[in-house]
């Protein structure tokens, strides 16, 4: 159904409630802080997309787009995802959650592969952008809150998580090609 920007503008101001109050309730940094920003900044490329018109601009979103989302996932499934396993004992949720991550995988490899202009691509973009919104929907409300029950060190994890993130930056990142 297409979106009309009165209804785009409702869509974004509720996202932003919801980011509100899914913010971590400590100030301090620990292993959930780097994903939640990663929701964040994802989110927020979503945004942005629906309201390219360029299709270099789209183009290069959603390669952004699906750099940030394989390495946000290698992170959470090399990472997080076994420790939160091991200390929350959902292995439900957890499971749910790598399922959710292979859909996005199979999108962003669609997406990588076509061109703004192609049919559905834009649509692809659109569907990924709703499905890591549920995925990060219930992370954040029923995931995270479980996580922080335990007596995992989240600050030590957190440090594998971002140094981890960095080196698959490095690593996945592609340079931009000279001129």
């Amino acid at each position: 159904m297409a979106s009309t920007a009165k209804t785009k503008a409702r869509k974004t101001s509720t996202r932003a409630a919801t980011k509100a109050a899914a913010a971590p309730k400590t100030s301090r940094p620990d292993a959930l802080s780097p994903l939640i920003a990663d929701h964040r900044d994802v989110d927020d490329y979503f945004d942005q997309y629906e309201t390219l018109t360029d299709d270099t601009a789209k183009k290069a979103l959603a390669d952004k787009i699906c750099l940030a989302l394989k390495v946000h996932a290698q992170i959470e499934e090399e990472l997080f995802y076994p420790t939160a396993r091991e200390e929350t004992g959902d292995n439900d949720l957890i499971d749910e959650a790598i399922v959710e991550h292979m859909g996005a995988k199979t999108l962003t490899a669609q997406i990588k592969a076509g061109a703004p202009g192609q049919p559905l691509y834009d649509a692809k973009v659109k569907v990924l952008g709703e499905q890591v919104r549920h995925h990060v929907k219930e992370e954040e409300e029923e995931l995270f809150p479980e996580v922080r029950q335990t007596t995992i060190d989240l600050d030590a994890l957190g440090a594998k998580l971002v140094a981890r993130k960095a080196e698959l930056m490095a690593l996945l990142a592609v340079p931009p090609v000279p001129v």
